[in-house]
């Protein structure tokens, strides 16, 4: 069985407030064989079943491509994807701001050099954020780190082994193509963009198509399907009357969380999340 510690993230900063709230998701975690996530970013709460649960067979999917590709990387290749990165982490540490911005301007065709420049603009960016523009290109400046850890052998290896244990069926694909498969009995954790808690917080350039309050209704219907197939379905949310509407008749649960996504740290505080489920576990 992978340890806790083994299980660990290779992308810790996308699991934004999530891994300070794992141990709250752990009291909701139902009986179950498959498991589903489609809304993958950091993968906290798989790699935390993965430390605790070796017989399962997991379905990860997320619509960000190159997130996609970095975790079929670390599965597959982990050995050369070490070596870019420790090539990147000794370039960084010459110049940070050279490295960043001649990094985070080019498009490498290679999968694994793809995933080598992905990881470590994330270890290197501004707050761990990941953000494109219209044309689709990362454009987050560069981060005030003194000694990231760009190339974290063991963390990488170790994620690898959590990936493979499962059987881990990685894919590119909208929520709702990805959660057709899925049957009575299987557990589902939705993990999607949030609900806006103003007009100007609204963040949904995670990818070029964003994620509309049109969306957010549209994942509602998806859980309501689920639910009617027997599906175990857990839903991390805003606590806001718009998430609470959309998922009225199923329990509902208020957790105090901090949002890592903000700049300031007064306002990563007293923030409130809500978890949906549709099972009792």
């Amino acid at each position: 069985m992978v340890s806790k510690q083994q299980a660990a993230s290779p992308f810790l900063k996308w699991a934004g407030g999530k891994t300070q709230l794992l141990h709250e998701l752990e009291n909701h975690i139902p009986t179950f064989q498959n498991y589903f996530e489609p809304f993958l970013g950091g993968g906290a709460l798989f790699f935390r079943l993965a430390a605790k649960k070796a017989n399962f067979r997991a379905r990860l999917s997320d619509l960000n491509a190159e997130l996609v590709n970095a975790y079929k990387v670390v599965k597959n290749d982990p050995d050369e994807l070490i070596d870019w990165l420790a090539r990147y982490e000794t370039a960084y540490a010459q110049d940070r701001r050279t490295f960043y911005y001649s990094l985070r301007n080019k498009a490498p065709n290679g999968v694994v050099q793809r995933a080598a420049r992905l990881i470590a603009l994330n270890k290197t960016c501004y707050n761990g954020l990941y953000r494109v523009n219209s044309a689709g290109a990362f454009n987050v400046p560069i981060g005030r780190y003194k000694n990231p850890s760009i190339c974290n052998a063991v963390q990488l290896l170790n994620a690898s082994t959590a990936l493979r244990s499962t059987k881990a069926a990685i894919s590119t694909s909208d929520y709702a193509a990805a959660l057709s498969s899925a049957e009575k009995g299987d557990f589902v954790y939705l993990d999607p963009p949030f609900v806006p808690l103003s007009r100007t917080s609204n963040f949904v350039s995670y990818t070029q198509q964003g994620f509309t309050l049109d969306d957010q209704a549209r994942l509602a219907k998806v859980f309501q399907m689920l639910h009617k197939k027997g599906c175990k379905v857990l839903l991390s949310n805003s606590d806001t009357p718009l998430a609470r509407e959309l998922y009225s008749g199923f329990d509902q649960f208020r957790i105090r969380a901090s949002r890592a996504i903000s700049c300031k740290g007064e306002s990563r505080t007293g923030y409130k999340e809500l978890l949906v489920r549709n099972f009792i576990p």
